[in-house]
C-alpha cells in the first residue's frame, strides 16, 4: 500500500528526520539534485529516446521532439536549499495513445540497491521523495521498476497549486517476488512519468509483473502545449520514514556520475611518430564497465584499443606533430 505524503514546505517530514539525517550515504539516487550537466552544461536540447539530461537522468520517449530540456529551465527559484533542478517543457501537444510514453527515469545499478532485498521475503520498504513543480495541477504518476524491467510499483502524486514547488513523499512496500540484478547492471529504476498510454500505465499502489512507466489516469504532460514540469531533491533510501534530502559535495556527486559518464576530455600525445602514436589514457573514475569511446574532435585518425574499465589506449595515425583527440566516455545503463 502506497503512504503519500504532500508537504508544500521545507520543513522537517517527522520528528525522527533529525536523527536519521545524521546516517550518511542514504541516498540511492546519484545527482538528485541536478548538480552535475556534463553533456548540455545547462544549454537547452531536444531529447531523443535514451537521451539523458543531467547527469544519471535518462529521458525515455515513443515519439520525437515533443519535449525540450533545460538545467534551470525557465529559470524560476529552486525550492530552499537547492540552486539546480531538472525542467521540461512542451515543445509540440500531443494526444497520447494507449502504447505511447513519455518519462524521466534513473536506472540504479544492483551493486548499490542489494542492500534492499527485494525478491526475498526480506525486501524492504523504501520512500521516495522530491521537489516537483508544474503548470498543470492534479494526479501525476510514475513507478519503481525492476526484476529486469519485469515488476513495477506504479504511484501518484498530486500537484494542487500551479507554478509552485511542492515537496512529495511516497512509500512502497518491499518487492517479495521477481529477481532482481544484484552486479553492475540495472537493480532497480525510478520512472516519472510525463505522459503515458494505457499499455504502460498499471494502477497505483501495488507490485505487479509488469513494466509500467505511470500510474493510470496520470496527468499527461505532454498533452497540453508548452506545460512546464520541473523536479529537483529526489531521494530514494530505505524506511518509511523521508529524512532531509542528503546534499553531497559537487567533487562526490561528480565522482559518482563519472562511473557512467565522463564528459569531453582532451587527450595530447607528446611524442611523435611518423606514421603512428600510441598513448596510454587513464579515465578520471573507474567506470561501471568498459565503456563507449566516442571521439569529438581530433588532428588525426584516433582509434582506441584495450578498453577497460580503468584506461585504454588511442592510436592516432597522421603525418603531423602535436597530435590531440577530444573524446567522451560512456557506460550508462
Amino acid at each position: 500500500m502506497t503512504k503519500a505524503r504532500d508537504i508544500a514546505s521545507a520543513t522537517t517530514p517527522n520528528a525522527n528526520a533529525a536523527l536519521l539525517a545524521t546516517f550518511p550515504h542514504r541516498n540511492l539516487i546519484i545527482n538528485g539534485a541536478c548538480v552535475i550537466d556534463q553533456r548540455n552544461s545547462g544549454s537547452s536540447v531536444t531529447p531523443a529516446d535514451t537521451n539523458y539530461t543531467v547527469d544519471r537522468w535518462r529521458y525515455t520517449a515513443s515519439q520525437a521532439s515533443k519535449f525540450t530540456f533545460q538545467q534551470n529551465a525557465g529559470s524560476v527559484t529552486p525550492p530552499a536549499g537547492f540552486e539546480n533542478y531538472m525542467g521540461f517543457t512542451v515543445a509540440s501537444a500531443v494526444t497520447v495513445g494507449s502504447g505511447d510514453y513519455f518519462a524521466i527515469t534513473q536506472r540504479i545499478e544492483g551493486y548499490n540497491v542489494n542492500q534492499l532485498e527485494f525478491g526475498t521475503s526480506n525486501a524492504k520498504t523504501v520512500t521516495l521523495s522530491f521537489w516537483v513543480r508544474s503548470s498543470l495541477t492534479g494526479t501525476f504518476g510514475g513507478t519503481l521498476r525492476g526484476a529486469s524491467f519485469g515488476r513495477s510499483y506504479p504511484f501518484t502524486y498530486a500537484i494542487s497549486s500551479a507554478n509552485t514547488w511542492e515537496y512529495k513523499t511516497v512509500t512502497v512496500a518491499g518487492d517479495t517476488s521477481g529477481t532482481y540484478q544484484s552486479g553492475n547492471t540495472t537493480g532497480l529504476e525510478v520512472i516519472f512519468g510525463l505522459g503515458v498510454g494505457s499499455t504502460n500505465s498499471g494502477t497505483a499502489g501495488a507490485w505487479t509483473a509488469s513494466g509500467h512507466f505511470s500510474a493510470t489516469g496520470a496527468v499527461s504532460v505532454v498533452g497540453t502545449g508548452s506545460a512546464t514540469w520541473y523536479i529537483t531533491g529526489v531521494q530514494l533510501e530505505v524506511g518509511d520514514t523521508a529524512t532531509p534530502f542528503e546534499h553531497r559535495s559537487y567533487g562526490d556527486e561528480l565522482a559518482r556520475c563519472r562511473r557512467y559518464y565522463q564528459g569531453e576530455t582532451r587527450q595530447f600525445l607528446f611524442y611523435y611518430n611518423p606514421s603512428a602514436s600510441l598513448v596510454n589514457v587513464n579515465y578520471q573514475e573507474e567506470m561501471r564497465a568498459a565503456p563507449t569511446v566516442t571521439f569529438t574532435t581530433s588532428n588525426g585518425s584516433p582509434s582506441a584499443g584495450n578498453i577497460g574499465t580503468n584506461n585504454c589506449y588511442f592510436l592516432i595515425t597522421a603525418a603531423a606533430s602535436g597530435y590531440y583527440a577530444d573524446y567522451t566516455l560512456s557506460a550508462e545503463l
